[in-house]
């Protein structure tokens, strides 16, 4: 497959698909066995935290197992916005923002990307001042960034949305924040990871109680603590920072993506194949692994960074409920739907995270599937086969559990929407090329009229 980057003239490198994601599908046969090992690239919720992080550091940084993704391109962008200076090399990327120039984030690209919300905390902490756009992102909920105000306004900001703009301003000689103790009143992992970037240069010391868990918490507390800052607790509850004056230069490697493997782990479930993972943190995965032991697959733990898939003969029904970590994820309820779809009994699966995550199941229903929704419940009663049908990706994660689902249907299907589903995967139809599975991504235009898209045996060649 070829490479899809391009680089700007700052050196930062574009992820592009080609053809264009607007104007092209995914075509997908299914019925292929797997087969082999595949390597997980680094965590994309670690990595747009992380890069919004390095603003904090008037030093360079280098990041490494920075994954190729458009949101990734989109931080990237919204740092060059402010006057930070990026080159990256492969999957290392270079920041250094020792110049910041503005203080205000474009809103052509903050509303195009949630994790954009980020930069406010670590701007607000370096000048004293921050005006950013209101973030977007996928529609799968409303996610309200009154955590991140509160918490903000708690720690001495004075804060105001205008105009669908966040206006924050410190005042006072040295427009410093104060330590402050701050109680979320729900685990959200974007309020956690603002508070305590914007606490590590305040004065005094922070302390967030109720804080979110997620592994990419602690990544981000890593790679601050790297440059210096004084954060504990990250991984728990409650998360104490003592405010320092200055950052410094930082060499720092981001964590495997735990949502990236378990999409993997269930292609191994859905096709009934045998797969190999590299590069992740079992650790990070005890909920996903869990539920797919329940619904009849083995997963083996064979070395510290080395998972493999052991699918049964069949998939067993199970109940599923998203949660904060170290529950459920969220992020795998899409893809946990479409393996259900084709498991021997009812499951129920219930969304208690974002109010607008089960669009996919109409799109899984075109396929076959018998899934019924009620509020945020989802009562999916299994099929013995899906089959291949024109399909939409509706969000992220969606785009995912229905190219699971493709995998495992009978025929061909045509996923359209891919713009979600370059978002969050690297290189995943190279990855499932070189793993058996027979797809490629076309013009719409040439839908069932370019015969080398429309016949899997000429694809074989493509994941060599």
């Amino acid at each position: 497959m070829e490479d899809r980057a391009i680089t700007t003239s700052r050196g930062f490198i574009n992820p592009q698909t080609s053809p264009d994601a607007d104007s092209s599908v995914l075509q997908i046969w299914g019925g292929y066995p797997l087969q082999g090992h595949v390597k997980i690239s680094g965590a994309k919720n670690s990595a747009l935290a992380i890069i919004a992080g390095s603003l904090l550091c008037p030093e360079d940084c280098r990041i490494r197992n920075v994954p190729s993704l458009v949101d990734v391109t989109r931080m990237g962008q919204i740092l060059l916005a402010l006057g930070v200076k990026l080159d990256q090399n492969g999957d290392i990327l270079d920041i250094n923002a020792s110049g910041i120039r503005q203080s205000q984030a474009p809103y052509e690209l903050v509303s195009q990307l949630r994790a954009s919300f980020f930069v406010i905390g670590p701007l607000l902490a370096r000048l004293g001042v921050a005006q950013i756009p209101l973030p977007g992102g996928c529609t799968i909920g409303a996610r309200p960034v009154e955590l991140h105000v509160r918490g903000l306004q708690a720690m001495g900001a004075d804060v105001q949305i205008e105009h669908g703009m966040v206006n924050a301003y410190v005042t006072g000689k040295n427009r410093k924040l104060k330590g402050a103790e701050i109680y979320l009143s729900y685990p959200s992992v974007g309020a956690t990871e603002t508070l305590m970037m914007a606490a590590t240069l305040a004065e005094g010391e922070t302390t967030i109680e109720n804080a979110a868990q997620e592994p990419e918490v602690m990544d981000l507390a890593n790679f601050c603590n790297s440059m210096g800052a004084r954060i504990r607790g990250a991984g728990t509850n409650t998360i104490t920072i003592s405010g320092v004056t200055r950052l410094h230069s930082t060499d720092y490697s981001i964590i495997p993506d735990r949502v990236e493997a378990g999409t993997y782990l269930v292609a191994g479930a859905i096709t009934h194949s045998e797969l190999s993972l590299l590069s992740v943190v079992p650790d990070h995965l005890t909920a996903v692994i869990a539920k797919l032991r329940e619904v009849g697959v083995q997963v083996v733990v064979e070395a510290a960074n080395q998972l493999r898939i052991i699918p049964g003969q069949s998939i067993m029904a199970t109940d599923i409920e998203t949660l904060p970590y170290p529950g459920f994820p969220t992020d795998m309820q899409a893809q946990f739907m479409a393996l259900l779809a084709l498991s021997e009994g009812d499951s129920l699966i219930t969304e208690t995270v974002f109010e607008n995550r089960l669009r996919h199941v109409a799109e899984l229903n075109r396929m076959g599937a018998d899934i019924r929704v009620k509020g945020n419940n989802a009562i999916v009663r299994g099929v013995p086969m899906l089959t291949g049908a024109p399909v939409v990706a509706t969000d992220l994660r969606a785009s995912a559990a229905l190219v699971l689902a493709a995998l495992a249907a009978k025929g061909k299907t045509t996923i359209q929407g891919l713009h979600h589903l370059d978002r969050g995967y690297e290189k995943l139809e190279e990855k499932l090329l070189s793993l058996g599975a027979k797809l490629q991504r076309v013009p719409e235009s040439s839908v069932d009229a370019d015969g080398r898209a429309s016949n899997p045996d000429l694809l074989t060649s493509q994941s060599n």
